[in-house]
């Protein structure tokens, strides 16, 4: 369900379709019409099942901000982060001034997932900067502790400076390891969950997205559906491409059961789609979602199948990740668990 198909045709023959009145009553009426609803419903219903039987492990607020690399400072992951949030906003602009149809664009998948993305960049932009200011606060305590006991030794005598010094130093150790321990074992809020779950969930769709695109619309279909240019090249890839780099420096754990959320996006994307058509649409943004041919159930199939490995091969990423970097670099490293 990936392509932009608004190319020299595209988005002109959108509106054209809209004007023409859409599907009448026959076409609902078709055979490959029930199984194809059972295609979407049976997934949907499956991942609410899962969202709401599934309780995963507690996450941490630090993993939410913190490298997964000890000695790369918070900043630089808030600078990717923002940095990449800045260019896909550029990037989906610059798509819907280029077509000039609007909101229009989001009748692809593409745009979706490419939007899902930039949400997902959005929240960790700002609570990385949350975190950051978290941390700054932890060094600015920490600088001015030390002096204020520097400055309280120097006036007292020796033997007492040397006592106190002690006492309180240990003091300070203990009260500063206490502190971490709380910043880190506090728990994610809402907002927390909320970018695990797009961080997740963009992570299937976007690689569903380029697979499909690069996989199979690209090779065998015309020209005549949709033209090939930089932007489509780089909405198709690019999405991808940053969650990856993002992966690499996160400490973001990737549970496999929030894949409910990845298949239920999609189940919206197409119930969307059939709405539009059940209220005069006629046109169908991508060949293998057209419910008029017979293979209508085995595109359908398909398509729900792909998701599996889309999702499977994102978490095994993250799995060798945290298994390989932790072997190969113990002290540089940090997992998320």
């Amino acid at each position: 369900m990936a392509i932009l198909m608004a190319g020299t045709l595209g988005l002109p023959l959108f509106v054209a379709e809209i004007a023409s009145g859409g599907e009448g009553l026959d076409y609902w009426m078709r055979w490959q019409v029930l199984p194809c609803a059972l295609i979407i419903v049976a997934p949907a219903a499956a991942g609410v099942a899962v969202v709401v039987r599934s309780r995963g492990e507690p996450l941490r607020a630090v993993n939410l901000w913190v490298p997964c690399w000890r000695k790369v400072h918070p900043l630089w992951l808030l600078g990717y982060r923002g940095l990449v949030f800045l260019t896909m906003s550029w990037l989906l602009y610059r798509m819907i001034v280029l077509y000039g149809r609007g909101i229009s664009v989001f009748y692809f998948y593409t745009q979706w997932t490419f939007t899902l993305v930039i949400v997902y960049f959005a929240i960790a932009t700002l609570i990385s900067a949350h975190g950051c200011w978290i941390y700054s606060k932890q060094q600015i305590s920490e600088s001015e502790e030390a002096n204020g006991f520097l400055k309280r030794d120097f006036e007292q005598n020796r033997h007492a400076t040397l006592t106190f010094r002690k006492n309180r130093n240990m003091d300070a150790v203990r009260l500063q390891s206490h502190h971490d321990q709380e910043v880190t074992e506090k728990r994610a809020g809402f907002w927390g969950y909320m970018m695990q779950i797009v961080y997740q969930t963009s992570a299937g769709a976007a690689l569903l997205t380029d697979v499909v695109f690069w996989g199979l619309l690209v090779p065998f279909l015309s020209s005549e559906h949709f033209s090939l240019n930089l932007l489509m090249g780089c909405m198709h890839s690019l999405n991808a491409i940053f969650l990856l780099l993002d992966t690499a420096l996160n400490n973001l754990p990737f549970p496999a059961f929030r894949m409910a959320y990845f298949v239920l996006w999609s189940c919206i994307y197409v119930t969307f789609q059939w709405v539009l058509h059940a209220c005069g649409f006629s046109w169908w943004p991508y060949p293998f979602l057209e419910l008029g041919t017979p293979w209508a159930p085995l595109w359908y199939f398909c398509m729900a199948l792909i998701h599996i490995p889309c999702y499977a091969f994102y978490w095994l990423i993250v799995k060798a990740k945290d298994t390989f970097l932790r072997k190969v670099f113990p002290d540089a490293f940090v997992t998320s668990s």
